[in-house]
């Protein structure tokens, strides 16, 4: 089959509120047949936790710490719970989804877009593999996590190696188009992680934390040899092109897209009434 051609942006460093509000412009973008479907690679300057568009702020997020940190503060327009961006690389994927390569359900466009990701991981060396919850706790588990931590709830097709989750995804549909985007951990501090949210007590968040450790592992922590950030992007480049069967173009945002992007971002990304609405 012939490879279709999508645009590729990589955006590096940039703030929480730019970062999500270019997320959302390149959906709507894609909605008015104005771009082709999007990859886009970035990261986050300063470090940032991100919460998913249903949490609370205040019943879940210990903001003091979060200030105390240094840390920027978003809320995605995504669902999920929340993520500390911090030495990672972070993706998003925007494509229709009347796309011919599209699955009608959530779960199987997430695992034709993570096909991607996992292609990254096997091209890094990693033995990955989709894990899929099968007992009842499972999948009970994915309608109500018990934590607000990303990496420490349940989703379908669950990118693993070693048994453990190595990438965190959320995905919305809005005006016809698909955007998932999520992080693919280099390393994690699961200290500085778990300091960020709020438990009923001291215990539970040392049995959450240890129960993490478990379930969710970075790719340094795996690998005999580190991964830069660069040598990642060049593996997951291809992961995508690989997987989903694409060629990417490298395409740099003008100064007309860069405008809007900044007027999204003021009217809601930068805005308190957005990041702490519920």
């Amino acid at each position: 089959m012939e490879q279709e051609t999508w645009r590729f942006i990589d955006s590096g460093e940039c703030s929480p509120e730019f970062n999500m509000a270019l997320d959302e412009a390149l959906l709507e973008w894609h909605s008015k047949g104005e771009i082709p479907p999007t990859i886009r690679f970035y990261g986050w300057n300063p470090a940032t936790l991100s919460i998913g568009y249903f949490q609370k702020v205040e019943k879940e997020i210990n903001l003091d710490v979060v200030e105390r940190y240094g840390l920027g503060f978003v809320r995605r327009p995504t669902g999920g719970r929340g993520v500390l961006h911090d030495k990672e690389l972070t993706y998003s994927v925007i494509v229709s989804e009347e796309h011919p390569e599209m699955p009608k359900t959530v779960t199987e466009a997430y695992r034709v877009i993570s096909e991607g990701i996992l292609q990254g991981f096997r091209l890094l060396g990693l033995d990955a593999y989709f894990a899929i919850p099968r007992t009842d706790e499972e999948k009970a588990g994915l309608k109500n996590p018990r934590s607000a931590v990303c990496f420490d709830a349940p989703s379908w097709y669950e990118l693993v190696v070693e048994g453990r989750k190595v990438a965190g995804s959320a995905q919305t549909r809005q005006k016809g188009v698909i955007l998932q985007h999520g992080s693919i951990l280099l390393d994690i501090d699961e200290d500085k992680l778990f300091d960020l949210f709020k438990y009923p007590n001291e215990r539970v968040r040392e049995r959450m934390q240890r129960n993490f450790k478990n379930k969710a592992v970075a790719i340094n922590a795996i690998r005999e040899t580190p991964v830069t950030i660069d040598e990642a992007k060049e593996a997951f480049i291809k992961g995508f092109e690989q997987g989903l069967n694409i060629h990417l173009e490298p395409y740099v945002l003008s100064q007309t897209e860069l405008d809007y992007v900044q007027k999204i971002m003021k009217n809601r990304y930068a805005n308190d009434e957005w990041n702490f609405k519920r």
